[in-house]
Order: structure tokens, then C-alpha cells, then sequence
């Protein structure tokens, strides 16, 4: 019988091996790669042509001399990218860190909202009441209050660093949303799949951790990186309280030479920045929609 197997195996192996498309098949292959060069030669025509009108436009515009002298100076851009660079790792570092704290109380918070029976009332009234608050809060005005207001009080043993003071008011802000995307995640898991937990002996606090937590977290993880990747921006906010970043580093010598040259350097890397987390977030998105579609896990 081990025999037969393998002799049928191998037999199966080179049928397979000797398999040879039908001419159909060949021919439609070949329209479709036909197709596909030919739709990316009409995009990189159509965006070259888009290109070279807008270039047209703008240089032909009839301040454009005196904007070209204003934002775009080489000898001001080779003067502020080494001073952005390196105010740059603050922005990295207040990510980092306010990244972690954002998906903790985050994740704290909307477990907070989504807890059952009277008797958690107060903290499920406190979690909602902190998610409106700080949503509809502007940041800008949530850093100017604790940048600019926690100093005033002159509290013993609050700091007055405004890197920290920016970070916390980046925290408080952003952790409302990111509950909310947390709060969504936890609601879309099926009540069955809870119930199936505790028919199984897990408790209440077993079957969210064991359960529901990590089902909410993977459907959850492209909003998730999309509010990072907001986050990664928004950290050169905290240049209002006087923190050396990007921004504050183009911004000094903005003030001294009057050219805003620094400024293009700093957005220029800050999108430089952007770009391979907005991409990784697309890709990550895609990944989880071709395994929904295919019925798999997501």
C-alpha cells in the first residue's frame, strides 16, 4: 500500500510537472500584462504632464522670484537641516514615550466605558465624561493650559519642564481618541463570543483579557497607526512652551534671518518621517482586508 502511495505520488508529481497551458490561457495572460504596461505608461505620462503644468504655473506666477527667496534659499535650507535633524529626536522621543502612555490609559479608559452593572456607574460616567472633554478640546488650547497654566499654579513637586508638560497634554488629548477607537474594537466582538467564554469557566475578567481584548486590538490596528502617525505630527506642538524641536529649531532662525526657508526644511522632514508609517499603516490595512475577504482571521 506505502508503495502504491508513492508511486501514485510521484505520478501525480510529474503530471503536474508536465502540465502546459492552453493557448486561451496564454493569450489572456499576455493581454492582461499588455493591459497593465499600458496603464502604467498612460499614469506616468498623465503625472509628468500634471507635473510640468504646475511647474509652468508656479514659476511663471508673478511673485514667484520673491517667494523662490523667501522659502526656498539653499544657503538657509543647508543652515537649518543639521539644527531641524537634531531637534527632530525630540519629536521621536515624544512619540516613543507618548505613544506607549497613549495606548495604555488609552486601552484603560475604554475598558473603563464598556464595564457591566450599576455598581461601576461612577467610573464608566468618569471615563465618558474625560473622552468628551478631550475630544472637544483643541489641542492647541490643551497645550497652552497645561504648557503654560500648570507652571502658574506653582505647585511643589510638578514639573515645569515644558517637554513634559507638552507630552502630558499630548497624552491626555490623544488617549481620548485612542479610547474611543479601543471602545469600538471591544463593542464589535460578538456578545456570543464572551458568552462562549464563560461557558467555558472563565470569568468576566478572563474572558475580556483572553478573548475579547485580543480580537478588538486586531481589528483595531489601522485606526490605531493612523492616530500615530497624527500623533508623530502634532508633537512639534510642543514648541509653543519652548521645547527645542524641528519646529522650534527652523523657528529661531526663522527669527533671526526673516527667511522662512526652515520652515520648508522642517515640514520636509516631518513628511519624510510620515510617509513610511502612512504606508505601513495602507499596507497593514490591505493585509487585514484581503483575510477578511478570504474568511480568515482578521
Amino acid at each position: 500500500m506505502t508503495v502504491h502511495k508513492e508511486e501514485l505520488g510521484s505520478g501525480e508529481h510529474e503530471e503536474a510537472d508536465d502540465y502546459v497551458p492552453s493557448r486561451r490561457r496564454l493569450d489572456r495572460e499576455r493581454h492582461k500584462r499588455a493591459r497593465t504596461r499600458r496603464a502604467t505608461a498612460i499614469g506616468a505620462l498623465s503625472t509628468l504632464v500634471t507635473a510640468a503644468v504646475l511647474y509652468l504655473v508656479v514659476v511663471n506666477a508673478p511673485g514667484w522670484p520673491r517667494t523662490k527667496e523667501t522659502f526656498f534659499d539653499r544657503e538657509y535650507a543647508r543652515e537649518a537641516f543639521p539644527k531641524v535633524l537634531e531637534g527632530l529626536w525630540l519629536n521621536v522621543r515624544l512619540l516613543l514615550i507618548c505613544g506607549a502612555a497613549v495606548l495604555v490609559l488609552g486601552m484603560l479608559i475604554a475598558v473603563a466605558r464598556t464595564l457591566r452593572g450599576p455598581v461601576f456607574f461612577p467610573l464608566r460616567f468618569l471615563a465618558a465624561a474625560y473622552t468628551d472633554f478631550f475630544r472637544g478640546l483643541p489641542l492647541i488650547i490643551n497645550l497652552m493650559i497645561v504648557v503654560l497654566g500648570v507652571p502658574a499654579l506653582r505647585l511643589q513637586g510638578v514639573t515645569v519642564d515644558p517637554v513634559l508638560l507638552g507630552g502630558t497634554a499630548l497624552t491626555l488629548t490623544y488617549s481620548a481618541y485612542v479610547a474611543e477607537v479601543f471602545r469600538a474594537g471591544i463593542e464589535s466582538v460578538h456578545p456570543s463570543q464572551r458568552a462562549a467564554a464563560r461557558s467555558l469557566g472563565l470569568n468576566n475578567r478572563q474572558a475580556l483579557r483572553y478573548v475579547v481584548l485580543p480580537q478588538a486590538v486586531r481589528r483595531q490596528v489601522p485606526p490605531l497607526l493612523n492616530d500615530l502617525v497624527s500623533l508623530q505630527k502634532d508633537t512639534g506642538l510642543v514648541s509653543i512652551g519652548g521645547a527645542v524641536d524641528a519646529v522650534r529649531a527652523a523657528d529661531i532662525i526663522v527669527g533671526r534671518s526673516l527667511n522662512y526657508t526652515p520652515y520648508i526644511v522642517a515640514g520636509l522632514v516631518f513628511v519624510a518621517l510620515t510617509i513610511p508609517m502612512t504606508r505601513f499603516t495602507d499596507w497593514v490595512t490591505a493585509r487585514m482586508d484581503r483575510r477578511q475577504a478570504q474568511g480568515g482571521a482578521v
